[in-house]
């Protein structure tokens, strides 16, 4: 089994970056992955292309070790936006979710409802962008079908309660957004209906990975709108326009790019060899570490403290008139940030190192002193 230490030493992140939530450098195990699959692709040695055809079974053998989802309940996706599109317009009935969520998820329900008007979504009023048990029971109607959420949001950090939602939306379709904390949150995908993420954040895949995961219930519930060719039961190409196949493989649209496939399996299988517990744990201890600088220098941190709530992401936001001299002082000082309607996201991963922390703090100290000036 990979060690946390063996884990680290496959990175070679430049010292200063903060901005795993936004994307992430890939590891010497992807790169050489995509290495290898390239130099296939750009010989064709007879015998040598077959290993293309079985990135596919690979990557959704890979996925399904990671969230619980048998193989067979999961399907490739390029990225989370076209999953949840997928998923926006196989709905019909009413979706609660927050305005606030990521746009991939606001636009996919409202292009869906513009187009078919057959999905309507109901916009939850939230504790400060939180999507809670609290919140959605009491706006839930009898016309909901189903709750869509993120499991972290990327605003606030907030790590959603996933246990507790489940608990309160009942028998209705759960939809999960994880991409803010797939890899780095031990999160019981089991209980939500779908759920769907990608691998150019925490799990460092680069571009062009994905997911889309389906429960049983989900499968039948859910009309496969986009339902390519390769989405059938044919043996083979298709030689007649055939209905889609029952379950998740319905949700593709063409053949997936075997190389992107590849490069996240790759990720995916690294991460479990390591148990994505150690990585999260390390990430925890990170996040705790930039709490206690911004603490120590007087900066507000709102988002959440408790570990129970959060996920890799620390948001700080300055007095308003402050807030170009600290991202000035964070770039100044070589820090890759977030910065956001008035804040500043800070989101660090198990590599982050010693030298990026004294980084941060140089950063502090010099927009402290130019405050105090």
């Amino acid at each position: 089994m990979t060690t946390l230490d063996d884990y680290l030493q496959r990175f070679t992140d430049e010292p200063g970056y903060l901005d795993f939530a936004r994307r992430a450098p890939v590891g010497r195990t992807v790169r050489e992955e995509e290495s290898a699959m390239s130099s296939l692709l750009g010989r064709g040695r007879f015998g040598t292309l077959d290993s293309f055809d079985e990135q596919d079974a690979r990557v959704r053998a890979a996925v399904a070790a990671v969230t619980g989802f048998r193989a067979d309940q999961v399907v490739f996706q390029p990225n989370t936006s076209q999953g949840l599109m997928h998923t926006m317009f196989g709905l019909t009935g009413e979706v609660l979710l927050s305005p606030a969520e990521f746009p991939s998820n606001t636009f996919a329900v409202s292009r869906a409802a513009d187009a078919l008007g057959v999905v309507k979504p109901r916009w939850l009023e939230t504790d400060h962008g939180r999507v809670t048990p609290g919140n959605l029971k009491r706006q839930l109607h009898k016309a909901t079908v189903a709750v869509e959420v993120s499991l972290v949001d990327y605003r606030t950090g907030y790590l959603a309660d996933l246990e507790g939602i489940r608990d309160v939306i009942g028998d209705r379709l759960l939809i999960v957004d994880a991409i803010q904390g797939f890899g780095i949150v031990d999160a019981p995908y089991q209980l939500a209906d779908v759920v769907v993420a990608g691998g150019q954040k925490w799990v460092r895949a680069g571009w062009g990975t994905g997911f889309l995961a389906l429960s049983d219930r989900a499968a039948e519930s859910l009309v496969p709108v986009f339902s390519g060719w390769n989405a059938s039961d044919a043996e083979g190409t298709p030689t007649e326009v055939l209905p889609p196949a029952r379950g998740a493989r319905a949700f593709a649209i063409s053949n997936p790019d075997p190389v992107a496939e590849a490069r996240f399996a790759a990720a995916l299988e690294e991460f479990a060899e390591v148990g994505v517990p150690v990585i999260g744990g390390r990430i925890a201890e990170n996040v705790s570490r930039i709490i206690d600088l911004a603490d120590e220098f007087g900066i507000e941190v709102v988002s959440s403290r408790a570990e129970q709530e959060r996920a890799g992401i620390v948001v700080i936001a300055p007095e308003a008139d402050q807030l170009t001299l600290l991202t000035a002082s964070l770039h100044n000082h070589g820090l890759t940030t977030t910065s956001r309607e008035g804040t500043v996201r800070l989101s660090p991963h198990a590599t982050t190192d010693d030298e990026t922390f004294a980084m941060l703090r140089a950063a502090f100290t010099s927009f402290a002193s130019a405050v105090i000036l």
